[in-house]
């Protein structure tokens, strides 16, 4: 079961190189941001998976962090994108 675990962390980390893509060519700042999600939500399943595979439950708090970490940054890009909104729409 522990290589089974390693190999869907492995399959994880490859859809990173998908995210990667998009954050370097992304066409809108928004598609740029989802693909930090993506990141930070395929960081925290290859640490569960981790944690579970190799016996290390201190990994789980590290996934924990980065979840946390993912909502505050997408909370973060959604306040200033609707500012910039607000701001390009204040003349209508």
């Amino acid at each position: 079961m522990d290589v089974l675990y390693s190999v869907i962390a492995l399959f994880l980390l490859l859809t990173l190189a998908a995210g990667l893509w998009r954050v370097l060519h992304g066409p809108t700042p928004a598609d740029r941001m989802l693909a930090a999600q993506l990141f930070g939500t395929t960081a925290v399943a290859s640490l569960l998976l981790l944690a579970q595979a190799f016996d290390r439950p201190y990994l789980r708090d590290v996934a924990l962090v980065f979840a946390l970490l993912a909502a505050v940054a997408a909370v973060a890009f959604v306040r200033r994108a609707w500012t910039v909104w607000e701001d390009d729409n204040a003349g209508d």
